[in-house]
């Protein structure tokens, strides 16, 4: 039978290893926590289409210092987090043209409308 259970340490120095280890991973995973909050956060106003782009933006700066805190910290690779930041950053410019471009859209029909109206 399997066991999963982690064993004692028996000397002094695996002691204290040890609880070095715990404190590590306490560390590590309070940041993979807000890492995915922030994450999840930003997702969701990106998928609802009603948030106002400033929204999107003020989400996007936090958790662009929550990557940067966490790649300091060695939490998470570097090249990983400027990853996360570059895509994220390219949905939200992706959604910021294209909800630029239904406004011009809309202006034009309005505009036109208009103009038929008056002659």
């Amino acid at each position: 039978m399997l066991s999963y259970a982690t064993s004692m340490p028996n000397t002094r120095s695996a002691k204290k290893a040890h609880r070095a280890s715990l404190l590590k991973r306490q560390f590590n995973s309070y940041w993979k926590n807000k890492i995915k909050d922030s994450r999840k956060s930003l997702d969701n106003n990106i998928g609802n289409k009603k948030v106002d782009i400033d929204i999107l933006n003020k989400e996007l700066m936090i958790l662009q210092k929550v990557l940067d805190k966490a790649s300091k910290n060695n939490v998470i690779h570097k090249n990983k987090a400027n990853r996360l930041k570059s895509r994220y950053a390219n949905k939200i410019t992706a959604l910021n043209k294209g909800k630029a471009a239904v406004k011009k859209e809309s202006s034009k029909k309005e505009t036109g409308a208009d103009a038929s109206k008056e002659s």
